[in-house]
This record gives C-alpha cells, sequence and structure tokens, in this order.
C-alpha cells in the first residue's frame, strides 16, 4: 500500500518543491551569507517562524489551486475586479523585472569566480533558459527544475567542510537572540523578507493548475508543499552556518555579493568548498532566471485573461511566450548594461515587493475563505488565526523593510 502512495505522492511531486527553492535565489543567498558573516548563528532563530508562515501561505494557495482549477491572478480578477488585478499585476511585472535582473546579475557574479565575462555567460544562461521553457512542455521541464533544485544541496557540503561549532548553531536555532543594534534589526527584516515574496504566490497556484492537480490529488500535494518549504530554510540554514563558521571567525563581516562569500570561503575552507557554494549560487541564479519570468507571464496572462502555460505551442499562447521571451531579454540585457546601477534596481524592486506581500496574502485570505468558492476546503479557525496572525507579522515588516530599504540602505 505505501509503494502506491509513494507513486502517487511523486505523480504531484514538483510545483511546491521548485517553488520554495527557487526562494533561494541570487539575493536570498547574499541576505544568507550576510547574516552568518555578521552575526554569527545569532540569526537562525528566525529560520523556524519563518518557514512555518512560508508553509501556511504556500500552503494556501497551492489549495486553492487544486480546488478551483484557476490561478491566482484569475481569481482576483473575478473577485476584486479588473482595475485592481491590473494595478497589482503591474506593480508585481515592475517588481518582478527587477528581481529578473538580479539573477542575471547573480549569474555574472557567479561565472565571474571561474573566470568567464559576464558579456558571454549572461547571453549563453539567458538563451539556455528560454530554449528549455519555450521548446519544452510541462513535465520534462518539471523534471529539469526538480534537477537544479537538487543542486542547493551543495550548500550543506560548504557548511560541513567549514567544520562549524554545532553546539551553538543549534542552541541558536532554537533559542532567540536578541540584539538591539540596528545592523541586527535589518538583517531580521532581510532574512524575513527574502523568504516570502509575492510571485511565488502567482506560480505555485498557477504550476498546480498547469500540472492538472485536482482535489483528489490535493492531499499528497500539500506534502510537497510542506516538504518544499522545510528544505528552502534548511538550505538557508546551512549558508548561515557556513558563514558563521567562517567569516564571522575572522572578521570578513562585510560581503558585497554572494561571490564574494564564495571567493573568502576559499582561503579558510579550501578551494573544493568553496567552489560548491559558487556552484550552489550559479544553479540558483540559472534556476531563479527561468522560474521568475515564467511567473510573471503567468501572472499577466491570467490577469488579463489571455491564453497561458507551457503546456501550449507558441501559436497557442503567443502573449505568454512573448512576454516571457522579453522579459528574459530584457533582464539580461540589462546587466550588460555598462555603468548600469544594479545595487539600485535591485533594492527598489524589493521595495515594490515589501509593499504588495501584504496585499496578495489578504487577497489569499479573502479567497480562501469564501464559500461559493472553497466549499469544505475553506480555511479552518486554527489556520485562519495563523494565516491572518501571519499576514499581520507580514505587513509590520514589510512596512518596515520598506523604510529600512529607502532610509537606512
Amino acid at each position: 500500500m505505501w509503494r502506491y502512495r509513494l507513486l502517487a505522492f511523486f505523480a504531484v511531486f514538483g510545483p511546491g518543491f521548485i517553488t520554495a527553492n527557487v526562494d533561494n535565489d541570487a539575493g536570498g543567498i547574499l541576505t544568507y551569507s550576510q547574516a552568518g558573516a555578521k552575526f554569527g548563528y545569532a540569526l537562525l532563530w528566525t529560520l523556524i517562524p519563518t518557514t512555518i508562515a512560508l508553509i501556511v501561505v504556500q500552503e494556501m494557495a497551492a489549495r486553492m489551486g487544486a480546488v478551483t482549477g484557476k490561478g491566482l491572478s484569475d481569481l482576483i480578477r473575478e473577485e476584486f475586479g479588473l482595475r485592481m488585478t491590473v494595478f497589482t499585476m503591474l506593480i508585481l511585472g515592475i517588481a518582478d523585472f527587477g528581481n529578473i535582473a538580479a539573477e542575471f546579475a547573480g549569474l555574472a557574479s557567479g561565472m565571474g569566480i571561474f573566470g568567464a565575462s559576464k558579456y558571454i555567460v549572461v547571453p549563453i544562461g539567458a538563451a539556455l533558459v528560454w530554449f528549455v521553457v519555450v521548446q519544452g512542455t510541462y513535465r520534462p521541464v518539471e523534471k529539469i527544475l526538480i534537477f537544479f533544485s537538487l543542486i542547493y544541496f551543495t550548500y550543506m557540503a560548504s557548511a560541513l567542510y567549514a567544520h562549524p561549532d554545532w553546539h551553538a548553531a543549534v542552541r541558536d536555532t532554537f533559542v532567540p537572540v536578541v540584539n538591539k543594534s540596528s545592523e541586527y534589526l535589518i538583517a531580521l527584516i532581510g532574512l524575513v523578507g527574502t523568504t516570502i515574496t509575492p510571485w511565488m504566490q502567482f506560480y505555485l497556484q498557477a504550476s498546480i493548475v498547469e500540472k492538472g492537480i485536482g482535489k483528489k490529488e490535493y492531499a499528497l500535494s500539500k506534502w510537497d508543499v510542506i516538504i518544499g518549504c522545510v528544505i528552502t530554510d534548511v538550505v538557508a540554514f546551512f549558508i548561515v552556518v557556513a558563514c558563521a563558521a567562517t567569516l564571522y571567525v575572522t572578521g570578513q563581516h562585510e560581503i558585497g555579493d554572494a561571490a564574494e562569500a564564495a571567493l573568502a570561503l576559499r582561503p579558510l575552507v579550501g578551494q573544493f568548498a568553496s567552489l560548491l557554494f559558487a556552484v550552489g549560487l550559479v544553479n540558483a541564479a540559472l534556476l531563479s532566471a527561468a522560474i521568475l519570468p515564467l511567473a510573471t507571464a503567468y501572472n499577466i496572462c491570467e490577469g488579463l485573461g489571455v491564453e497561458s502555460g507551457i503546456n501550449k505551442k507558441f501559436s497557442e499562447a503567443p502573449v505568454f511566450y512573448w512576454l516571457y521571451t522579453f522579459l528574459i531579454v530584457g533582464g539580461a540585457g540589462f546587466v550588460l548594461i555598462p555603468q548600469m546601477p544594479l545595487i539600485k534596481v535591485i533594492l527598489y524592486s524589493q521595495v515594490l515587493n515589501g509593499v504588495l506581500i501584504p496585499f496578495v496574502v489578504i487577497f489569499m485570505l479573502r479567497l480562501v475563505n469564501r464559500p461559493d468558492l472553497m466549499g469544505e476546503y475553506r480555511n479552518s479557525t486554527i489556520a485562519n488565526v495563523i494565516a491572518w496572525g501571519t499576514s499581520a507579522v507580514m505587513i509590520v515588516l514589510a512596512i518596515a523593510l520598506v523604510i529600512t530599504l529607502l532610509f537606512y540602505s
């Protein structure tokens, strides 16, 4: 019996696992590296509540996709009207474009460790992710994305090579460390803010729908979501630990980008562990560069009510594929512009994400509690308490994140 359940699980496995792992993109890796380098193990405790919050929000998105058979943009348009949908899609599209450019910047930075020019690797990377998605169908593309997601485990190896103080790491994971400095607060907000982003909910729900997961499969699909959320923060744990055990101990507290962390690790833990860290960064950038434009194309096309999905041919969903192409070419091209202030692009895209997160969560809570839409699959009282509590914390953190990024960065 368990074999059949295992086979059934792997039949629905993918959307939750991929979505959560893409959250550890180039910006996320930088955030975790900085946290470890600046504060050692002291911020590890934040990973437990953020994992719970991520599971709560992601589970709602996946459940709505399985029950309604519609993407989140579709449901927002039906419930809140076209005007609100267009506004949300506009803000999300601008933020995502900045994030896409950041992923290609991460690819250039990561491959720079191996001596490769960004003018070579960025166009090749853009062409690769475009070809895989545009020429493929959902299931083969999903298998490729799952494989790339598994490469994140290289960070575990990097952490093991660093020989961390496991007693201190475990203690600080379960016992919160209080620090009133502004830098600590900024790092804390950054850690939480990089975990739950607006695009994730739209992409997860769209991929649940495109994979054909319905009510019957949802009980198993929920475990895909939970496992993905747990693994993504386990990876984050090892990134923090790797940098805490090396850079923090040796006093190298300032990191400009994630590639600097990989280079700084080399004399401390050896070239192999440093290369594993760099491979993880390149992989994260490539995976996110494929998923973020895809998520944005899904969002906008669903919001406008036009055909979307990688199971469709180019001729069947031209708006979807042209939009995906534009985002890939535009994001990659942005990185290649000489003297382009990429840091500001990343900064302002993070601000837009921070503004949009509370709206998206409230939209989701309104939708998931509608009796005519969700029926018996509405949130329970306990789920609502957790979800509304999570959204309230996210609103406070989003406001704090925006203020911090605008006035203290």
